[in-house]
């Protein structure tokens, strides 16, 4: 039986009820393709006694802050309440837990506020909920705070959005360190999904535009016509806007540029193709508005890491070679003629 990733989940007072069991839930149930447990999720307290959870109960771990000494990765979920959301300092006992510690670090929500307090995320990328990224920005300066983004992966410090962020970073974490197939097998047995397109600006809440219905009737004819060259002059004039108003309103409501937003949903319209059809990976490159095979590898391994067909054996198993195989037989069929 292989050696398994030791996790440690420190949950601490006031600790967000919901995400102090996903890593358990999503991490905990990576196995191999033996059926075998790829990871050994524990919980501790600062202790090894009770904590609140923001959901008006009580949790009692069977471990203390000891484990996180030994533990391959760390893990805080989101908090409430303490020092380090209120003030940006930590309680001795907190910073001594997490003093000098060697494990991959990784947070949940305001979890970030734990390990920017801790000054490990000084001069480094992260983000957090998007209703904190103000306060976080303020008492943290020295942090590269994203507050669009659902999770970041710093190398061997993570950080995620709040709530529902976390079961993505949790995924990306087995993805990682175990491939796609693993991580995928995971979400379906949590029924969630195994990728999530865009940021959190999707999710905040909008700001009413006063002067019309803004981009949206833009955006709809977009996804309509994404087999099509699509210029942004296109985009603006069908909103009825010059290129700078329609630029503007357009970061506003989506948090990202419209060409960066037509990739997004050319990748997604290819991802989707790729997991339903048989069609050749030149096909859906046309279909989804990226024109060439060349253009659609690049963008889809810049997205999620991974080539077409990789992509599609992923999602189709058998199915997905079979396609694969004609696909080819086609190709080479065309040469010979």
């Amino acid at each position: 039986m292989p050696e398994r990733h030791d996790v440690a989940v420190l949950a601490l007072p006031d600790v967000v009820a919901f995400e102090l069991g996903l890593p358990h839930k999503l991490i905990g149930t990576a196995v191999d393709d033996a059926g075998q447990p790829l990871y050994r999720v524990r919980v501790a307290t600062l202790d090894g006694g009770p904590v609140r959870t923001s959901a008006g109960y009580s949790v009692l771990p069977e471990h203390d802050a000891s484990i996180l000494r030994t533990a391959d990765t760390v893990i805080i979920p989101g908090i409430y309440s303490g020092s380090a959301t209120e003030r940006g300092v930590l309680e001795p006992e907190l910073a001594g837990a997490l003093d000098g510690l060697a494990s991959r670090m990784v947070s949940i929500c305001t979890g970030a506020f734990v390990l920017a307090a801790a000054g490990l995320l000084d001069g480094r990328r992260a983000t957090t909920h998007w209703m904190h990224a103000d306060a976080f920005q303020a008492l943290f300066p020295q942090v590269d705070l994203d507050p669009d983004v659902l999770y970041v992966d710093d190398g061997d410090v993570l950080t995620s959005a709040g709530n529902a962020a976390g079961i993505d970073l949790c995924l990306h974490i087995v993805r990682r360190d175990h491939g796609a197939a693993v991580a995928n097998r995971v979400a379906r047995r949590s029924v969630v999904a195994p990728w999530r397109e865009g940021g959190q600006s999707q999710f905040m809440e909008p700001v009413p535009d006063p002067d019309g219905p803004g981009t949206a009737p833009a955006r709809a004819w977009a996804l309509e016509r994404l087999h099509e060259p699509l210029s942004l002059a296109d985009l603006a004039a069908h909103s009825s806007m010059s290129v700078r108003t329609f630029t503007r309103r357009f970061r506003e409501e989506t948090g990202m540029s419209p060409a960066q937003w037509l990739i997004t949903q050319r990748v997604a319209a290819a991802r989707r193709l790729l997991e339903t059809t048989d069609l050749p990976v030149e096909r859906i490159a046309a279909e989804s508005g990226f024109g060439t095979t060349a253009s659609l590898r690049q963008h889809l391994h810049a997205t999620i890491g991974v080539a077409p067909l990789a992509y599609r054996r992923t999602y189709r198993g058998a199915a997905g070679q079979s396609a694969e195989r004609a696909s080819s037989r086609s190709r080479r069929s065309l040469r010979i003629r």
